[in-house]
């Protein structure tokens, strides 16, 4: 049973705002390609994040990561940087950034990555909505 892979799931919600702007089109194109998402006063979203770990199971644990771990490392990570926050404004991260959600992803991915165990794989489901949601790594 030891090389048997199991993985195990955190979901966290959280609320941000943002604009979808490249500075270096004019504001016909920005329109263009982003829509309502380019609104100059920005826009929220309620976002749903699935945070996958998967691992063998460790034999004194029982467990491939502490959830309670995991949930401690999401809030200081994620929750405590980004919820209630406009990301372009308030946040290094997308300082320069385009916060799409595909962006967001690989942000999480990357800030929990450092965190967690090389050993174990690491999988970031983000939901803008209840039916756009991105997956990283693809």
């Amino acid at each position: 049973m030891n090389d048997r892979k199991v993985a195990v799931f955190r979901k966290e919600h959280f609320n941000s705002a943002h604009r979808l702007h490249n500075p270096a089109w004019d504001e016909e194109r920005n329109n263009a390609v982003f829509g309502l998402c380019n609104n100059p006063n920005y826009h929220g979203h309620n976002y749903e994040l699935v945070v996958k770990v998967t691992g063998v199971p460790d034999p004194q644990t029982g467990y491939v990561m502490d959830l309670k771990l995991l949930s401690d490392l999401v809030k200081e990570e994620v929750l405590d940087r980004f919820d209630h926050r406009n990301l372009n404004l308030d946040t290094k991260e997308f300082a320069t950034l385009n916060p799409t959600a595909e962006n967001i992803a690989v942000v999480i991915y990357d800030l929990l990555r450092k965190r967690i165990d090389a050993s174990l794989d690491l999988s970031i489901r983000l939901y803008e909505t209840e039916r756009n949601f991105v997956e990283y790594p693809a």
